[in-house]
């Protein structure tokens, strides 16, 4: 009677490269994300109207008065900011699935953004965001996976 043959496969050294890589993966989603909203922060920059001379914004504050508020040429320019953002974004051990930056203003430093973006029954709008996104987001999207693949590609040799 010949002898049992046996087969045996082990992938155990395919399972810790697949393991690399995800990891590899999920390390690359926050500044993959960050590289793309940059590029449209720098837009939403380039597009916000800037007045020639300061201006004058009438609102209310906490005590429901009247204030008048001055703003030099550049504020709200120089409000935009980008965020990352926790509540929007997925972690996932020591990396993230999913990660969320946000572009806008700060609405403290520039409380008339709403009225520019968006205009008013008084003054047309001049929106600077949605322009921005509308210009920028495939090519943010291309810079967000190049920035992935990248650092993906590493893990992979």
């Amino acid at each position: 009677m010949a002898d049992a043959i046996k087969v045996t496969f082990d992938d155990s050294k395919a399972q810790a490269k697949l393991k690399r890589i995800l990891q590899a993966s999920r390390d690359a989603v926050r500044p993959a994300a960050q590289a793309g909203a940059e590029d449209l922060y720098f837009e939403a920059r380039l597009r916000c109207p800037v007045s020639a001379e300061a201006h004058v914004f009438y609102g209310r504050n906490s005590k429901k008065t009247g204030v008048t508020y001055l703003f030099q040429p550049g504020n709200l320019r120089d409000a935009i900011y980008q965020a990352f953002s926790q509540d929007n974004s997925k972690a996932k051990g020591e990396g993230y699935d999913k990660a969320t930056y946000h572009i806008a203003w700060n609405h403290q430093k520039a409380p008339y953004g709403f009225m520019v973006e968006f205009g008013t029954s008084r003054a047309p709008a001049s929106p600077f965001i949605r322009p921005a996104y509308e210009a920028r987001r495939k090519d943010a999207l291309e810079i967000a996976k190049a920035v992935w693949v990248d650092k993906v590609g590493a893990a992979t040799k």
